[in-house]
């Protein structure tokens, strides 16, 4: 069904009496506002599918507490960023990465990090950018931001001075405390695995 045609306060009535076809209509009116709100709030440690599935589930079960007082989407917003805030709290109870927070490929090539000096394995690759983004999910967006300008786009410090509009300086300084809260969390990793 075309979700601008949606009838929403129908659509509920139906879910409410157990019609499958509406619930799937609404979910489906629903999804791009669920995916938006939780790309903006994702957790670092869980999967934007599983939230999304998370938010879905609380919306169902508790259909019946929505009483009409603002429209139905804005309810939605509602647990879907309570929903965010709240595994991001949850993971803010243990901070630090984990072992089984890594791939087994990842995990490969922090053992060879650390057993190696030498360049990594070129089937090592897709891997160790996966380990870069989760290094950088510990990042604010600025730093975020002047790594993947400097290292991974391989801009200069003059493009990205301009691109940012910062101080040359201030993205050098910038650049050096992000890699070295990288460095960081990649020592405790290895520190994990020793």
């Amino acid at each position: 069904m075309d979700e601008s045609v949606l009838d929403v306060p129908a659509c509920l009535e139906r879910v409410r009496v157990g019609n499958e076809d509406a619930s799937r209509e609404l979910m489906q009116h629903l999804h791009p506002l669920v995916v938006k709100i939780v790309r903006s709030h994702l957790p670092r440690r869980t999967s934007e599918e599983d939230l999304i599935q998370t938010v879905f589930v609380k919306v169902f079960t508790r259909i019946e507490q929505y009483r009409g007082a603002v429209p139905f989407e804005h309810w939605v917003s509602r647990v879907a960023v309570n929903t965010c805030l709240n595994q991001i709290a949850h993971e803010k109870i243990r901070p630090e990465w984990r072992m089984a927070d890594l791939s087994e490929e990842e995990e490969k090539v922090i053992q060879n990090l650390a057993s190696t000096t030498g360049e990594l394995v070129p089937e090592d690759g897709l891997a160790s950018r996966e380990l870069v983004d989760k290094l950088m999910a510990h990042l604010c967006a600025e730093d975020r931001l002047v790594i993947n300008l400097l290292h991974l786009q391989q801009k200069t410090v003059e493009e990205v001075r301009e691109i940012t509009g910062w101080s040359g300086a201030l993205v050098k300084v910038r650049a050096f405390r992000a890699r070295a809260k990288m460095k960081k969390h990649l020592s405790r990793i290895m520190e994990e695995m020793a």
